[in-house]
């Protein structure tokens, strides 16, 4: 496992093939997200037409990616009825769309028989691990890359085993 930790977006940079997300958790506590979920409750969250509002280092990233043909996918497995902070995510996931990303929701109870890792995690060309470690309330704590074949395999397999079973967003109700 390696110790130093390239930022998120020079992982993303030096991608060639792929870049998937699995997301297992109904919390986060994400500071970089606040003010957005502020907005998101009040009513005020910005339109995808008002780019210059939400469009960030992040989406950048995720469309530089994709246009240099990398395939970018979320997948999210979630508990219903959905928390508050999975609404807010529901709600947000057009600007990852915009930016090129593919997401995908699988209930909860739809993903028995799967075998999921313990935490949440990007993949990146099938061979590197970002895992990502939350304290009970979301908060993130921090995390770790994981270059080892046992591990990428596993977490390709994982993802797989969702993705094949989740709904596109463009599908997916939450009620």
């Amino acid at each position: 496992m390696s110790e130093q930790l390239p930022p998120f977006a020079e992982l993303l940079a030096r991608c060639t093939t792929s870049a998937v997300h699995l997301e297992t958790r109904d919390e986060y506590a994400t500071g970089v997200e606040d003010q957005d979920l502020k907005a998101w409750r009040a009513g005020e969250l910005a339109g995808l037409d008002d780019r210059s509002s939400w469009w960030g280092w992040f989406h950048d990233g995720v469309a530089d990616a994709v246009a240099r043909g990398v395939t970018v996918q979320r997948a999210r497995v979630v508990s219903l009825p959905a928390t508050e902070y999975i609404r807010f995510e529901h709600a947000c996931t057009p600007w990852n769309l915009a930016a090129g990303e593919d997401v995908r929701w699988l209930p909860r109870d739809q993903a028995l028989g799967l075998l999921l890792p313990a935490h949440d995690y990007w993949l990146f060309d099938g061979e590197l691990v970002r895992w990502h470690h939350f304290a009970g309330d979301g908060t993130h704590l921090r995390d770790e890359l994981d270059e080892r074949p046992v591990s990428a395999d596993r977490a390709g397999h994982a993802f797989a085993a969702v993705w094949d079973r989740a709904v596109p967003h463009a599908e997916f109700v939450l009620d």
